[in-house]
């Protein structure tokens, strides 16, 4: 069974989204693990109905490289994003992580990706789920 880690912070709602979505996909053929940089976006995803949460920078840190795949928007990759949320260390073990990661870029922190079109959130997550579902076939 895939384990995929979803992180999120703030609210939470772009990993709720994502959990949910996910969960209407792929039902119980993947274990989703909730891992929020705070108890308020952890709470969100678990509502999406996640399998397990936590919250935290050990959390985060301890969970990255036990799961199969790490999905979020860009930010949770960046130091002191998330209104400094993110810390150095939560976003080094991500990147650090053997899992594969499938980040949405979203124009939260200020960073532009030069050849990524713009698209609004519900489009960008059913490209998730394309990906997942090619990385799951192979």
């Amino acid at each position: 069974m895939l384990k995929i880690a979803v992180i999120d912070g703030q609210g939470g709602g772009i990993g709720s989204l994502i959990v949910k979505r996910l969960k209407e996909e792929f039902r119980d053929s993947v274990e989703i693990i909730a891992l929020g940089t705070n108890a308020a976006a952890t709470s969100a995803m678990m509502k999406s109905r996640a399998n397990k949460g936590a919250t935290g920078e050990n959390a985060i840190i301890w969970n990255s490289d036990k799961v199969d795949m790490i999905i979020g928007p860009l930010s949770i990759s960046l130091p002191n994003a998330m209104l400094g949320e993110v810390t150095a260390n939560m976003a080094s073990a991500i990147i650090a992580s053997n899992a594969k990661k499938v980040l949405l870029p979203l124009n939260q922190e200020g960073i532009d990706i030069v050849g990524v079109s713009k698209e609004p959130l519900p489009h960008l997550i059913e490209q998730t789920i394309i990906k997942i579902k090619e990385i799951k076939d192979v």
